[in-house]
């Protein structure tokens, strides 16, 4: 349950300063995976040169990366109807506050004409309108869910309410809405969900709708809010104060001036600006929650080039001088909502709910495994691929259970495992000794508790699980440790996909392959199975040959091959071959050492 421990409001018109980033949070989920590059060239005395650690993914210093913010603008829509899907009405609680703060807005003279801008799930119309019964609210929102959760309510009627689908950034609020005839724009916890460069584009549309003197009406994050410390230590940074969500939704944190200027230069004037500062307790989950937001009032005037309006000129007098520390007015707990719902709002801020996962069965010949892995509406949006199962570990996996002489007394040592480390939990059977590992250590943390719930001993006295970034001297020395002699089979199933990684890869291979050779059929091997996505074939064998690897066997889905003179045809069935074949885009892989 969560208890609100501390409330207190700041009125002010000057600039927020963000608030120190406390760091009491652990950082989750940080998804990264990193690698070490060997150098492509030898010294001259034939000795290679010391390998360079690599980042293959972006950390907290340099953001997100181009190819994914131009992803997550191109796909907001996308993102925020899987956001209702999931959630439906349940994130945002209903805002029985607005008349408290706003009700001068919404009475006097004629019939009031609302437009709410990104109207969600209706928690801001439905309160408004059993408030103040008389008034017309239009409702937009850019993703379709979103509108049919309002149309769908049980309050809906279109006499008080029309809802529609718009993006304010591209369409054009006048085919929907007649020029000039909206009274009061509500933009709650909304304009943050815009690209900065984009938020004159919305302001410039709902300008076309309001009547002279028309108010906006604001309520949305501010710096300093818990939800932006967190992101600061995730690779999650669009731009300034600009984030994504683990959704692919995005937040920005506005400051006092950034808002100011933003409506000043699109010809509003500032009626009201204040600081919402709300610290919220959950005990049972020790977690102190200190929300920030902007709460604001903004009136549509000829006179758009003024800085502030008379009222909030006279509040600046009252606060003293314009650098001065703003006063702060205390104020009962009652008096300032939080929107989000609390049990939610711990989600946002770093905690993983149950809902984030979901379990994969697989059923392979006289074995059920039940995977507990990422959950798909995270998946197109999470850059660790260790967080899911991928159809190449899949076919693996049948293809160990159904051959087990392929690892048959041997150790085994299975490269970027993943959360699932199916191949490894298979070859445990047969084999000798296996090492599961992987680089990104949220995905050995869930690869631990899917091994403990899966395997018995003495399969599970058999399993290490040990975290090895390829190149990483201090890893693969740990690995050595466990097994001196070297592993006559390593595994890797959709490990090539990154160029950058390719390099490291086989270095690492090379180094903890065992150098027993007890004739051809008997030869240590390096067995890659994939899907050629970013890195071509021709580069995967360039680098193999470059740490010694030839290969031995390559085998296509969907290609026939004489297997005779196929070691991998071999493992097939000659019949009910499409059972172990999920795609006919996998490949696979054999390499020896020359």
């Amino acid at each position: 349950m969560a208890i609100v421990r501390k409330t207190r409001y700041c009125s002010l018109t000057k600039t927020l300063e963000p608030l120190s980033l406390s760091h009491s949070l652990a950082c989750h989920l940080r998804i990264r995976r990193a690698s070490a590059m060997s150098s492509n060239a030898q010294d001259t005395q034939g000795n290679q040169q010391p390998s360079q650690k690599m980042q293959i993914y972006s950390t907290s210093n340099t953001g997100v990366t181009p190819f994914w913010k131009e992803k997550y603008e191109r796909d907001a829509k996308k993102y925020w109807d899987i956001f209702y899907k999931r959630h439906e009405d349940r994130f945002f609680k209903d805002r029985h506050y607005l008349d408290k703060e706003w009700g001068q807005y919404f009475t006097g003279g004629e019939r009031k004409v609302i437009l709410e801008v990104g109207c969600g799930a209706g928690n801001t119309i439905f309160p408004l309108v059993a408030t103040y019964p008389d008034i017309f609210v239009h409702a937009c929102d850019f993703a379709p869910r979103a509108v049919n959760l309002v149309k769908t309510h049980k309050d809906y009627k279109d006499t008080q309410v029309r809802a529609f689908v718009c993006d304010l950034t591209v369409d054009d609020l006048n085919k929907e809405i007649s020029p000039a005839s909206v009274d009061i724009v509500t933009m709650i916890f909304v304009l943050s969900a815009v690209s900065p460069e984009k938020m004159p584009l919305v302001l410039q549309n709902i300008k076309k709708v309001l009547k002279p003197n028309g108010y906006v009406l604001l309520r949305d994050y501010a710096i300093g809010d818990l939800a932006q410390e967190r992101f600061t230590c995730k690779d999650q940074k669009l731009s300034e104060n600009f984030y994504v969500r683990g959704d692919g939704t995005r937040a920005f944190y506005f400051s006092n001036e950034f808002l100011t200027r933003l409506f000043k230069d699109n010809g509003f004037d500032v009626e009201e600006l204040g600081l919402c500062c709300k610290q919220v307790e959950n005990r049972s989950r020790e977690l102190v929650m200190n929300r920030r937001w902007i709460q604001a009032v903004f009136r549509f005037s000829d006179f758009s080039n003024s800085c502030l309006s008379k009222k909030a000129a006279i509040k600046e007098n009252l606060t003293g001088q314009e650098n001065a520390e703003p006063k702060v007015k205390a104020s009962t707990s009652n008096s300032i909502e939080v929107d989000i719902s609390d049990g939610l709002a711990a989600e946002m801020f770093g905690i993983l709910p149950s809902l984030d996962s979901e379990v994969i069965e697989i059923k392979l010949r006289d074995q059920s495994f039940k995977i507990d892995v990422l959950s798909k509406e995270y998946q197109h949006t999470c850059k660790s691929t260790g967080l899911m199962l991928w159809e190449s570990a899949r076919m693996m996996a049948s293809l160990l259970a159904g051959n087990p002489t392929i690892v048959k007394g041997k150790n085994v040592l299975e490269l970027g495992c993943g959360c699932g480390g199916i191949c490894s939990m298979v070859a445990v059977k047969s084999a000798n000794f296996v090492v599961a590992t992987d680089g990104d250590t949220k995905a050995l943390e869930l690869l631990t508790q899917n091994v403990a719930s899966n395997l018995r001993p003495p399969s599970l006295d058999k399993l290490i699980m040990k975290r090895l970034e390829w190149g990483n001297r201090e890893h693969i020395q740990a690995i050595k440790e466990l097994n001196s002699e070297g592993f006559e089979v390593i595994i890797g199933t959709d490990v090539t996909y990154i160029p950058e990684a390719i390099l490291p890869l086989f270095e690492t291979a090379k180094q903890l392959m065992s150098s027993n050779c007890n004739g051809e059929d008997q030869q240590p091997a390096l067995i890659l199975c994939h899907v050629l996505r970013r890195v071509d074939e021709q580069a995967i064998l360039a680098s193999a040959s470059q740490f010694g690897f030839r290969l031995i066997d390559n085998w296509h889905a969907g290609i026939s091959s004489d297997s005779s003179q196929s070691i991998i045809s071999t493992w097939f069935p000659d019949n009910g071959r499409e059972e172990y074949i999920p795609s006919t885009a996998l490949n696979i892989m054999y390499f020896q050492l020359q």
